[in-house]
Protein backbone atom coordinates (compact mmCIF):
# COMPACT_ATOMS: atom_id res chain seq x y z
CA UNK A 1 0.00 0.00 0.00
CA UNK A 2 2.97 2.06 1.20
CA UNK A 3 4.68 1.57 -2.72
CA UNK A 4 1.43 1.83 -4.64
CA UNK A 5 1.03 5.38 -2.95
CA UNK A 6 4.86 6.55 -3.45
CA UNK A 7 4.10 5.40 -6.91
CA UNK A 8 0.66 7.90 -7.56
CA UNK A 9 2.93 11.04 -5.45
CA UNK A 10 5.96 10.45 -8.10
CA UNK A 11 3.42 10.24 -10.81
CA UNK A 12 1.42 13.53 -9.71
CA UNK A 13 4.82 15.08 -9.08
CA UNK A 14 5.83 14.17 -13.00
CA UNK A 15 2.54 15.36 -13.72
CA UNK A 16 2.67 18.94 -12.17
CA UNK A 17 6.55 19.26 -13.55
CA UNK A 18 5.24 18.45 -17.31
CA UNK A 19 2.62 20.99 -16.75
CA UNK A 20 4.65 23.73 -15.25
CA UNK A 21 7.51 23.03 -17.97
CA UNK A 22 4.63 23.98 -20.78
CA UNK A 23 3.95 27.13 -19.12
CA UNK A 24 4.66 29.84 -21.65
CA UNK A 25 7.31 32.69 -20.20
CA UNK A 26 4.84 35.91 -21.11
CA UNK A 27 1.47 36.39 -22.30
CA UNK A 28 -0.39 38.80 -24.19
CA UNK A 29 -2.53 40.41 -26.79
CA UNK A 30 -2.06 42.24 -30.12
CA UNK A 31 -1.96 45.45 -30.85
CA UNK A 32 -1.41 47.65 -33.94
CA UNK A 33 -0.09 51.41 -33.94
CA UNK A 34 -3.45 53.86 -35.49
CA UNK A 35 -3.23 57.06 -37.16
CA UNK A 36 -6.21 59.07 -36.57
CA UNK A 37 -6.96 61.50 -39.73
CA UNK A 38 -8.62 64.43 -39.63
CA UNK A 39 -10.01 67.40 -41.12
CA UNK A 40 -7.92 70.23 -41.45
CA UNK A 41 -10.58 72.64 -42.60
CA UNK A 42 -14.08 74.05 -41.26
CA UNK A 43 -17.40 73.45 -43.90
CA UNK A 44 -19.50 70.73 -45.47
CA UNK A 45 -17.66 66.96 -46.29
CA UNK A 46 -18.68 66.74 -50.00
CA UNK A 47 -17.69 63.00 -49.58
CA UNK A 48 -15.73 60.64 -47.68
CA UNK A 49 -14.66 57.69 -49.93
CA UNK A 50 -13.43 55.15 -47.27
CA UNK A 51 -15.19 52.14 -45.68
CA UNK A 52 -13.82 49.96 -42.77
CA UNK A 53 -11.42 47.10 -43.93
CA UNK A 54 -10.31 48.63 -46.88
CA UNK A 55 -6.67 49.01 -47.72
CA UNK A 56 -5.69 52.75 -49.06
CA UNK A 57 -2.38 53.67 -50.57
CA UNK A 58 -0.84 56.84 -49.91
CA UNK A 59 -1.71 59.85 -51.47
CA UNK A 60 -5.06 58.56 -52.24
CA UNK A 61 -7.72 61.44 -52.63
CA UNK A 62 -10.06 60.37 -49.70
CA UNK A 63 -12.33 63.33 -49.07
CA UNK A 64 -13.13 66.65 -50.12
CA UNK A 65 -14.43 69.78 -47.56
CA UNK A 66 -16.39 72.51 -49.32
CA UNK A 67 -14.28 75.53 -50.54
CA UNK A 68 -16.84 77.98 -51.52
CA UNK A 69 -17.36 80.56 -49.19
CA UNK A 70 -12.83 80.15 -49.52
CA UNK A 71 -13.30 81.10 -53.44
CA UNK A 72 -15.65 83.67 -53.08
CA UNK A 73 -13.24 85.19 -50.44
CA UNK A 74 -10.65 85.11 -52.76
CA UNK A 75 -12.12 86.73 -55.52
CA UNK A 76 -13.47 89.62 -53.21
CA UNK A 77 -9.58 90.11 -52.20
CA UNK A 78 -8.47 89.99 -56.28
CA UNK A 79 -11.05 92.50 -56.68
CA UNK A 80 -10.07 94.98 -53.56
CA UNK A 81 -6.34 94.63 -55.25
CA UNK A 82 -7.33 95.41 -58.51
CA UNK A 83 -9.25 98.71 -57.25
CA UNK A 84 -6.11 100.08 -55.38
CA UNK A 85 -4.64 101.89 -58.90
CA UNK A 86 -7.80 104.01 -58.84
CA UNK A 87 -7.64 105.06 -55.16
CA UNK A 88 -4.11 106.61 -56.19
CA UNK A 89 -3.87 110.52 -56.04
CA UNK A 90 -3.06 112.11 -59.25
CA UNK A 91 -1.63 115.44 -58.53
CA UNK A 92 0.51 115.99 -61.31
CA UNK A 93 -2.32 118.89 -62.60
CA UNK A 94 -2.22 120.59 -59.23
CA UNK A 95 1.12 120.99 -59.25
CA UNK A 96 1.73 121.87 -63.07
CA UNK A 97 -0.75 124.81 -61.73
CA UNK A 98 1.47 125.82 -58.70
CA UNK A 99 4.66 125.42 -61.23
CA UNK A 100 3.40 128.11 -63.78
CA UNK A 101 2.38 130.67 -60.78
CA UNK A 102 5.41 130.32 -59.93
CA UNK A 103 6.88 130.76 -64.01
CA UNK A 104 4.79 133.93 -63.50
CA UNK A 105 5.96 135.31 -60.13
CA UNK A 106 9.74 134.75 -61.36
CA UNK A 107 9.04 136.94 -64.21
CA UNK A 108 7.35 139.35 -62.54
CA UNK A 109 10.65 139.61 -60.08
CA UNK A 110 13.03 139.90 -62.64
CA UNK A 111 10.84 142.77 -64.32
CA UNK A 112 10.78 144.60 -60.98
CA UNK A 113 14.42 143.96 -60.73
CA UNK A 114 15.14 145.59 -63.81
CA UNK A 115 13.21 148.37 -62.86
CA UNK A 116 14.85 149.09 -59.25
CA UNK A 117 17.85 149.65 -61.27
CA UNK A 118 16.53 152.10 -63.11
CA UNK A 119 14.41 153.55 -59.46
CA UNK A 120 10.91 152.60 -61.02
CA UNK A 121 10.64 150.39 -58.35
CA UNK A 122 10.60 149.69 -54.61
CA UNK A 123 12.88 147.18 -53.15
CA UNK A 124 9.67 145.97 -50.85
CA UNK A 125 7.94 145.52 -54.47
CA UNK A 126 10.79 142.76 -54.48
CA UNK A 127 10.96 141.22 -51.25
CA UNK A 128 6.91 140.59 -52.02
CA UNK A 129 7.48 138.99 -55.25
CA UNK A 130 10.17 136.93 -53.47
CA UNK A 131 8.08 136.31 -50.62
CA UNK A 132 4.76 134.53 -53.22
CA UNK A 133 7.61 132.62 -54.80
CA UNK A 134 9.10 130.82 -51.42
CA UNK A 135 5.05 130.56 -50.60
CA UNK A 136 4.26 128.68 -53.58
CA UNK A 137 7.67 126.12 -53.50
CA UNK A 138 6.12 125.87 -49.63
CA UNK A 139 2.62 124.67 -51.89
CA UNK A 140 4.43 122.08 -54.25
CA UNK A 141 6.66 120.73 -51.73
CA UNK A 142 3.30 120.22 -49.19
CA UNK A 143 1.72 118.55 -51.84
CA UNK A 144 4.27 115.92 -53.40
CA UNK A 145 4.48 114.92 -50.05
CA UNK A 146 1.05 114.57 -49.49
CA UNK A 147 0.60 112.57 -52.43
CA UNK A 148 3.63 110.21 -52.07
CA UNK A 149 2.64 109.45 -48.42
CA UNK A 150 -1.17 108.88 -49.28
CA UNK A 151 0.07 106.61 -52.13
CA UNK A 152 2.48 104.78 -50.61
CA UNK A 153 -0.23 103.61 -47.98
CA UNK A 154 -2.84 103.07 -50.64
CA UNK A 155 0.16 100.77 -52.53
CA UNK A 156 0.79 99.24 -48.76
CA UNK A 157 -2.36 97.95 -48.69
CA UNK A 158 -1.62 95.45 -51.60
CA UNK A 159 1.05 93.37 -49.56
CA UNK A 160 -1.75 92.32 -46.37
CA UNK A 161 -4.25 91.17 -49.14
CA UNK A 162 -1.96 89.41 -51.26
CA UNK A 163 -0.80 87.00 -47.77
CA UNK A 164 -4.73 86.74 -47.56
CA UNK A 165 -4.72 85.45 -50.51
CA UNK A 166 -1.85 82.85 -49.83
CA UNK A 167 -3.23 81.96 -46.64
CA UNK A 168 -6.94 81.01 -48.40
CA UNK A 169 -5.43 79.17 -50.75
CA UNK A 170 -3.55 76.83 -47.50
CA UNK A 171 -7.04 76.66 -46.96
CA UNK A 172 -8.20 75.44 -49.74
CA UNK A 173 -5.39 72.75 -50.34
CA UNK A 174 -6.40 71.62 -47.21
CA UNK A 175 -9.43 70.65 -47.81
CA UNK A 176 -8.63 68.34 -49.74
CA UNK A 177 -7.48 65.01 -47.79
CA UNK A 178 -5.07 62.36 -49.35
CA UNK A 179 -4.35 59.17 -47.24
CA UNK A 180 -0.96 60.07 -45.33
CA UNK A 181 -0.06 56.64 -44.73
CA UNK A 182 -0.73 53.15 -45.87
CA UNK A 183 -2.64 50.41 -44.12
CA UNK A 184 -6.32 49.01 -43.54
CA UNK A 185 -9.46 51.73 -42.68
CA UNK A 186 -10.23 50.52 -39.04
CA UNK A 187 -13.07 52.76 -37.80
CA UNK A 188 -14.63 55.46 -40.39
CA UNK A 189 -15.77 58.30 -38.59
CA UNK A 190 -17.57 60.35 -40.21
CA UNK A 191 -20.03 60.75 -43.19
CA UNK A 192 -20.62 62.65 -46.43
CA UNK A 193 -22.60 66.06 -45.82
CA UNK A 194 -22.01 66.39 -42.13
CA UNK A 195 -20.07 69.60 -40.74
CA UNK A 196 -16.47 69.31 -39.84
CA UNK A 197 -14.24 71.29 -38.60
CA UNK A 198 -10.50 71.45 -38.43
CA UNK A 199 -9.51 68.81 -35.98
CA UNK A 200 -12.73 66.58 -36.72
CA UNK A 201 -11.89 62.66 -37.23
CA UNK A 202 -12.76 61.48 -40.34
CA UNK A 203 -10.64 57.79 -39.93
CA UNK A 204 -8.73 55.32 -38.15
CA UNK A 205 -5.86 53.44 -40.55
CA UNK A 206 -3.48 51.34 -39.26
CA UNK A 207 -0.99 48.88 -40.82
CA UNK A 208 -2.18 45.12 -40.31
CA UNK A 209 0.62 43.59 -42.11
CA UNK A 210 3.03 43.93 -39.00
CA UNK A 211 0.95 43.34 -35.71
CA UNK A 212 2.57 44.74 -32.32
CA UNK A 213 2.39 41.96 -29.25
CA UNK A 214 2.51 43.39 -25.86
CA UNK A 215 3.50 41.36 -23.35
CA UNK A 216 4.78 42.15 -19.86
CA UNK A 217 7.49 39.72 -17.84
CA UNK A 218 9.31 40.14 -14.66
CA UNK A 219 12.60 41.86 -13.85
CA UNK A 220 14.05 38.13 -13.48
CA UNK A 221 13.39 37.67 -17.32
CA UNK A 222 13.95 40.93 -18.17
CA UNK A 223 17.93 40.52 -17.40
CA UNK A 224 18.27 38.24 -20.15
CA UNK A 225 16.10 40.12 -22.99
CA UNK A 226 17.20 42.57 -25.27
CA UNK A 227 16.05 44.75 -28.77
CA UNK A 228 16.07 42.95 -31.40
CA UNK A 229 15.76 39.69 -29.82
CA UNK A 230 13.83 36.62 -31.61
CA UNK A 231 11.45 35.42 -29.97
CA UNK A 232 8.71 32.53 -30.38
CA UNK A 233 4.86 33.46 -30.17
CA UNK A 234 1.95 31.08 -30.01
CA UNK A 235 -1.18 31.58 -30.99
CA UNK A 236 -4.37 29.68 -30.84
CA UNK A 237 -5.46 27.44 -34.13
CA UNK A 238 -8.84 25.61 -32.95
CA UNK A 239 -8.28 21.87 -32.50
CA UNK A 240 -4.73 22.24 -33.83
CA UNK A 241 -3.67 23.61 -30.79
CA UNK A 242 -1.29 26.65 -31.42
CA UNK A 243 0.20 28.21 -34.45
CA UNK A 244 3.56 28.82 -33.59
CA UNK A 245 5.15 32.28 -35.45
CA UNK A 246 8.12 34.40 -35.01
CA UNK A 247 8.44 37.77 -33.48
CA UNK A 248 10.89 40.48 -32.87
CA UNK A 249 11.36 42.46 -29.89
CA UNK A 250 11.12 46.13 -30.69
CA UNK A 251 10.32 48.23 -27.21
CA UNK A 252 10.89 47.63 -23.98
CA UNK A 253 9.64 49.82 -21.18
CA UNK A 254 12.23 51.28 -18.64
CA UNK A 255 9.54 51.44 -16.02
CA UNK A 256 8.20 49.09 -14.23
CA UNK A 257 5.16 49.23 -13.52
CA UNK A 258 2.23 47.40 -11.24
CA UNK A 259 0.50 43.76 -13.38
CA UNK A 260 -2.18 44.32 -14.93
CA UNK A 261 -5.50 42.31 -13.61
CA UNK A 262 -5.87 41.11 -17.09
CA UNK A 263 -2.04 39.90 -17.47
CA UNK A 264 -0.87 36.64 -16.86
CA UNK A 265 3.11 37.03 -15.36
CA UNK A 266 5.48 33.64 -15.44
CA UNK A 267 5.54 33.97 -11.83
CA UNK A 268 2.55 35.56 -10.45
CA UNK A 269 4.00 36.47 -6.94
CA UNK A 270 5.58 39.17 -8.79
CA UNK A 271 3.73 42.46 -8.04
CA UNK A 272 5.84 44.98 -10.66
CA UNK A 273 6.81 43.79 -14.16
CA UNK A 274 8.03 45.41 -17.40
CA UNK A 275 5.93 46.29 -20.71
CA UNK A 276 7.29 45.16 -24.18
CA UNK A 277 6.21 45.36 -27.42
CA UNK A 278 7.46 42.38 -30.90
CA UNK A 279 6.90 43.11 -34.11
CA UNK A 280 5.44 40.00 -35.77
CA UNK A 281 4.78 39.73 -39.28
CA UNK A 282 0.83 39.29 -40.19
CA UNK A 283 1.01 38.57 -44.13
CA UNK A 284 -1.70 35.74 -43.96
CA UNK A 285 -4.08 37.94 -41.98
CA UNK A 286 -4.70 35.55 -39.50
CA UNK A 287 -3.60 37.85 -36.48
CA UNK A 288 -6.38 40.60 -35.01
CA UNK A 289 -6.39 43.43 -32.87
CA UNK A 290 -6.59 41.96 -29.31
CA UNK A 291 -6.17 38.59 -29.81
CA UNK A 292 -4.05 36.81 -26.98
CA UNK A 293 -0.79 35.37 -27.95
CA UNK A 294 1.58 33.53 -26.02
CA UNK A 295 5.76 34.09 -25.52
CA UNK A 296 8.46 32.16 -25.41
CA UNK A 297 12.49 33.05 -24.96
CA UNK A 298 15.05 31.55 -26.53
CA UNK A 299 13.42 28.65 -28.32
Amino acid sequence: MYRLTGIFLLIALFSACTETDDLSDAYGNFEVDVTTISSEANGRLLFLDVSEGAKLDIDKLVAQVDTTQLHLQRAQIRASIQTLPKKLRNTLDDIEVLQRQRANLVRERDRVERLIAKQAATPKQLDDLNGKIEVVDQQIAALRTQTQTGNSAILAEKGPLLAQIEIINEQIRRSTVYNPVEGTVLTKMAEPYELVRAGSPLYRIGSLDTMTLRFYVDGLQLQDIKLGQEIEVLIDSGEDGYKELTGKISWISAQAEFTPKTIQTKKDRVNLVYALKAKVPNSEGFLKIGMPAEVNFNK
